[in-house]
């Protein structure tokens, strides 16, 4: 049963800094056709929304505007076409937006069972680094077992789960971060190799530590002058996807080595992408990814966690660069 008419969630009137993220009044959302309501327990922070927060990245159309993609928590309505015997299972979803509330609804099919092996936080880590790592290098980049993965922002959420799912298929991964301090985490975390960009031209450690071969798949979220040097980083039949441009939206690129080297460019937004496709991601993932994850080999790295009345701090420790892992808001009772 929904408990509320209004919940408490971080709705921001204008665009601005991490202190116009304050807690409002808002309905409780009713599940469409095809959708559920799930009382929040937790939900992920992620650098799209901070952007959003900015007034850089606007929510896609028909999202709530209220922040926040992805949440785990309990479900406790569902919508037209949904099995009414989902009602008070424990769940972790992507969604479009709206997980900074106390409520928040989520297509069925996006959904994830949250194993006893997931605490509350780590599953409401899990979906938006999971769905984006795996559908650009699974899927995109079609890794495979023995290829070498690059990885930049190694300590970032995206690249902590890079570092897990290389670890658990079987690839070797180089990342680059930036300071020794993070290089170590990464380490420590499972990467093969750790580069500080600030200290080495990753270019030429990476060349030294494939012995002059390259890898196989480049994974970007920088853009801008990176995709060139990354190129030089590429193996004859490598692959780069690019998932971000935090450090440009345009780069100039060698077309004959590309020619001459058989190499892929590619790239994805998941945000914009509808229901039908992630759903197919969910299920593919529900498949492959999670039985390991139901049997403890497949967690997400934990920065820090806050309460949904201080997302404002969240923010900022996202936005000063010195997380390892991922940011998470607890809001309900089991977060």
């Amino acid at each position: 049963m929904i408990a509320a008419e209004v919940m408490l969630a971080i709705d921001p009137d204008a665009p601005g800094g991490p202190d116009v993220l304050v807690p409002v009044e808002r309905p409780v959302p009713r599940p469409g056709a095809g959708e559920v309501l799930v009382r929040v327990a937790a939900a992920g922070v992620n650098r799209p929304e901070v952007m959003q927060r900015k007034g850089l990245y606007p929510p896609p159309p028909g999202a709530p505007s209220i922040l926040g993609m992805e949440i785990s928590g309990t479900i406790v309505a569902v919508g037209e076409d949904v099995e009414r015997e989902l009602i008070g299972q424990r769940v972790c979803a992507l969604i479009a937006g709206g997980a900074y509330a106390e409520y928040a609804v989520a297509p069925a099919g996006q959904c994830l069972p949250v194993p006893p092996a997931l605490t509350m936080v780590e599953a409401a880590a899990m979906p938006e680094t999971l769905f984006t790592v795996w559908t650009n290098v699974f899927e995109r980049a079609y890794a495979g077992e023995g290829e070498t993965l690059l990885v930049h922002g190694g300590t970032s959420g995206i690249g902590t789960m890079a570092i897990a799912l290389a670890n658990l298929f079987g690839l070797t991964i180089i990342v680059t971060a930036g300071s020794d301090e993070k290089c170590e985490a990464a380490r420590r975390i499972g990467a093969d190799h750790a580069i500080n960009y600030k200290a080495e031209d990753f270019v030429a450690r990476v060349r030294e530590i494939t012995g002059g071969r390259g890898v196989n798949i480049v994974l970007d979220m920088v853009g801008g002058d990176y995709v060139p040097r990354n190129l030089q980083c590429l193996a004859e039949e490598g692959r780069h996807v690019s998932i971000a441009v935090q450090g440009g939206l345009t780069a100039t690129i060698p077309i004959f080595e590309i020619m001459r080297r058989r190499l892929t460019l590619t790239g994805s937004t998941l945000r914009p992408r509808d229901s039908v496709f992630k759903s197919l991601v969910a299920d593919e993932l529900h498949r492959v990814v999670w039985p390991h994850v139901a049997e403890g080999r497949l967690k997400p790295v934990i920065d820090s966690t806050y309460p949904l009345a201080r997302a404002a701090e969240a923010h900022a420790r996202m936005e000063s660069g010195e997380h390892v892992g991922k940011i998470v808001l607890t809001i309900g009772e089991e977060g």
